[in-house]
C-alpha cells in the first residue's frame, strides 16, 4: 500500500524537544517535496515546514523559525522534523504530505487538495 506514515509525536513539557518522522511506504520519497502541517482544535491546518528534492530548498513558517529543523535521509526513505524549544502553542496534530518535483516554496503554495499523498497525523502535546 502506497502511503506516508508519521511517527514521533507525544507529550512534552515547554522547552522540550521531539523529532517527528515521515516515511514513505510502498514508494520512494527521493523525487518528492515533503512538507509538515499542523492543525490545532478549532483552527485551520497551517504549513510548518517543507523540503524539496528538486533544489534542496527548505521553508519554515515564521512561528517555528530557529526552533524547528527539517531534514531528509533518502537512504531511510524518511523526512524528519526536529522540534526544539517547544511551546504550548505548538500543540496540534502534525501531518506530512508529499508532492512530486517542486521547490519548498512551490510546495507550500499548493492548495491542500493538490498534494499527491497525506499521512494520517501524529499528536504533539506541549503541556506545563
Amino acid at each position: 500500500q502506497v502511503q506516508l506514515v508519521e511517527s514521533g509525536g507525544g507529550l512534552v513539557q515547554p522547552g522540550g524537544s521531539l523529532r517527528l518522522s515521515c516515511s514513505g511506504s510502498g514508494f520512494s520519497l527521493d523525487y518528492y517535496a515533503i512538507g509538515w502541517f499542523r492543525q490545532a482544535p478549532g483552527k485551520e491546518r497551517e504549513g510548518v515546514s517543507s523540503i524539496s528534492s528538486l533544489d534542496g530548498s527548505t521553508y519554515y513558517a515564521d512561528s517555528v523559525k530557529g526552533r524547528f529543523t527539517i531534514s531528509r535521509d533518502n537512504g531511510k526513505n524518511t523526512v524528519y522534523l526536529q522540534m526544539n524549544s517547544l511551546k504550548p502553542d505548538d500543540t496540534a496534530v502534525y501531518y506530512c504530505a508529499a508532492e512530486f518535483l517542486v521547490s519548498a516554496a512551490q510546495f507550500m503554495a499548493l492548495p491542500r487538495s493538490e498534494y499527491d499523498y497525506w499521512g494520517q497525523g501524529t499528536q504533539v502535546t506541549v503541556f506545563s
